[in-house]
């Protein structure tokens, strides 16, 4: 933590002294052409820039889709969702006790389908940032956003970033968010990093583009298996003695789990011919390449007898290798009548495994997966008659790990107030590495399943957003094949759910509904804004479980003060779901199981007072407050908590030089 804490210090003062008026509002500027870089003239280099009113807009945040949007200093209900952990709103996500452990999922999407099989721990992934979530910047000064907010029990969580452009054609960003957090109950302490270096090239003849990043990531748990069966009687019936959370009775203080990654990622392109006066076609030569490696590690002083039986009784170590290099040759063309067009090549070589070979049961559980696959695809968008037309789709020319991906999108903009679009996916993946193979020191987690079917996913989807009418989105979703940790019996009542847990297909196919509901309404100084999700799993509901209502509300007080040098927002936020049988959590894994329980439902109630000063954000929560009257017990998982009344403040401040 002391690198973050140099970090910020740095950023302050190197922004604080020369603090640059800013006018104009952010907006989205979606994209169906290959780039958006704009012309800039060659004598730019000579102004000083600090002579000059430099607007928001041209604070440029560019995704990996080339996508781009600007940096917003404003403060809304949307900035009020997404000031947490994760950087970006958590509805629909049930936390865990302790910030920084993972998420119960209450609502699923299936917005980043992959025609590859994935490595697995996925309740470490949330905080995770694969080279889809990292930024590039293109800013005319420098540019530094700090974030910090308290954490429970000893620790704190902070995000400093900075950007800036060497020259007007070369951009280069450092950002690094540290969490560190003991939580109240037992063996509960979090401590993650994610470090993130980016670079933005591009030549001054406006030939050559590239973009390029350095990822390092650590995220750590400790683990304690949740309450006993003793300890969840005394929390759930509130017993005044145990309002000290550290005294109720956990499983075991001795394990943790922890996801390590690095990659190195590069993006970029030549344009053979450009665009010019005498002619409006464009064509380009890309490539990129994408090399990341991960670990992922149990770790447990002394093994405890939950998991059933082990190899080893003490200093358990547990840990697999993982490594994905993919290379992507392509070539495109861009017309204004024709629109883009893009065709690539693919290989990607997957090295998965353990360091020993495993003999169980006479059965062989080898220890590596090692695969070579050769991919084609091609994209193509266009606006035709004012309807946005996008397809995106790649084929693995592979017996092994056969797979496809298509998305194939339209959206027509009626008016400057309301659009509509319809979207439809089509995806064959493998399952994910570790349903695949796994080998661990308890006997019961090692498996080999190289019979596994592909998981056939389709997804029909239809969006319509209206500024004045709200947004409102219904997908219709069916999955063949889907692969999910369960149990393989019904144990009894005084059997450890844990110690039977297995990777298993459904032969049952799942259809499941979803409709997401979003309107704000004003009332002068004050708004209500509400977020409403219905759910309905038609078929196979054995396997798939959501709670068939969850909504979020929040009423709110703003307006400006002091002569509007202050802008302040306060209110109150409402959470909610329905009955359902909740996944339960497996820390051996770092992977959520399917649960044939009841699970309660509950709802919290949040009060929050944000005020913006300037390019500061102010946060300020009283988290939970209605279990100080009525006592909590709640859980976010099966035997895990649900988190307690906490007050919670912080700070999201930028600055322009």
């Amino acid at each position: 933590m002391r690198l973050v804490l140099i970090i910020s210090i740095f950023f302050f003062a190197l922004s604080a002294s020369a603090q640059r008026k800013l006018t104009g509002t952010p907006t989205n500027r979606p994209s169906i052409t290959l780039d958006d870089e704009e012309e800039s003239d060659d004598d730019s280099e000579k102004k000083d820039i600090k002579e000059v009113e430099t607007e928001v807009s041209s604070y440029k945040i560019i995704t990996m889709a080339n996508d781009t949007t600007y940096v917003d200093t404003t403060l809304t209900i949307q900035k009020n969702y997404k000031y947490n952990y994760l950087r970006r709103d958590d509805f629909g996500l049930l936390g865990f006790q302790n910030i920084g452990q993972t998420f119960n999922r209450l609502t699923y999407d299936f917005d980043k389908l992959s025609n590859s099989p994935q490595f697995g721990a996925r309740a470490r992934h949330f905080n995770f940032m694969e080279a889809e979530d990292i930024n590039y910047y293109d800013v005319p000064t420098p540019f530094t956003e700090l974030y910090f907010r308290t954490v429970f029990e000893q620790g704190q969580n902070v995000d400093a970033f900075f950007t800036s452009n060497i020259k007007p054609n070369f951009n280069l960003s450092i950002a690094y968010k540290g969490l560190r957090s003991l939580g109240s109950y037992q063996n509960t302490l979090t401590s993650t990093g994610n470090l993130r270096l980016t670079l933005n090239f591009n030549t001054k003849n406006k030939r050559y583009y590239a973009k390029t990043h350095f990822v390092a990531q650590d995220l750590m748990n400790q683990e304690n298996g949740g309450l006993t069966a003793e300890g969840e009687r005394l929390y759930i019936n509130k017993i005044p003695e145990y309002d000290e959370r550290s005294s109720v009775a956990v499983h075991y203080q001795n394990a943790e789990n922890q996801l390590d990654g690095k990659r190195f990622y590069l993006d970029h392109f030549y344009k053979l011919k450009a665009a010019d006066s005498t002619s409006k076609y464009e064509l380009r030569v890309n490539h990129s390449i994408n090399f990341s490696d991960k670990e992922y590690r149990f770790t447990q002083k002394e093994a405890t007898d939950i998991y059933g039986e082990t190899y080893e009784n003490k200093d358990l170590f547990n840990e697999v290798e993982y490594q994905y290099v993919k290379n992507k040759f392509g070539a495109s063309y861009l017309q204004p009548d024709l629109g883009v067009l893009e065709g690539f090549i693919e290989h990607t070589n997957y090295n998965y495994g353990f360091k020993s070979i495993v003999l169980q049961n006479e059965q062989t559980i080898p220890n590596r997966i090692k695969e070579d696959v050769v991919s084609v695809g091609g994209k193509y968008a266009n606006d035709i008659a004012g309807i946005q037309l996008k397809a995106n789709a790649v084929y693995n020319l592979s017996d092994t790990f056969e797979g496809y991906d298509l998305k194939a999108s339209a959206s027509y903009q009626i008016d400057s107030l309301n659009l509509a679009q319809a979207e439809l996916k089509l995806n064959s993946a493998r399952p994910n590495f570790n349903t695949m193979l796994f080998q661990s020191d308890y006997k019961n987690y090692n498996w080999y399943n190289p019979d596994f079917s592909n998981i056939k996913t389709q997804s029909l989807s239809v969006l319509f957003n209206s500024q004045t009418f709200g947004s409102y989105k219904a997908s219709l979703t069916q999955i063949n094949n889907h692969t999910h940790f369960g149990l393989i019996d019904n144990p009894d009542a005084s059997s450890s759910v844990d110690s039977l847990v297995k990777p298993m297909q459904s032969n049952a196919q799942v259809q499941y509904f979803k409709l997401q509901a979003s309107k704000d309404f004003d009332f002068g100084s004050f708004a209500l804004a509400n977020d409403v999700i219905y759910q309905n799993v038609m078929s196979g509901e054995s396997a798939f479980h959501v709670p068939e209502f969850v909504t979020r509300q929040s009423f709110y007080y703003k307006d400006y003060w002091f002569n509007k040098a202050l802008y302040l927002q306060t209110g109150f936020t409402f959470n909610y779901f329905t009955d359902y049988k909740s996944d339960g959590y497996d820390p051996v894994l770092a992977e959520f199981f399917v649960l044939d329980e009841n699970f309660k439902n509950f709802y919290t109630l949040d009060f929050f007072f944000n005020a913006k000063v300037r390019t500061a954000r102010i946060f300020f929560k009283l988290e939970n407050f209605t279990t100080l009257l009525e006592g909590n017990n709640n859980f976010a998982a099966p035997r895990h908590p649900y988190r307690d009344f906490a007050i919670r403040f912080g700070i999201v401040w930028n600055f322009f030089m």
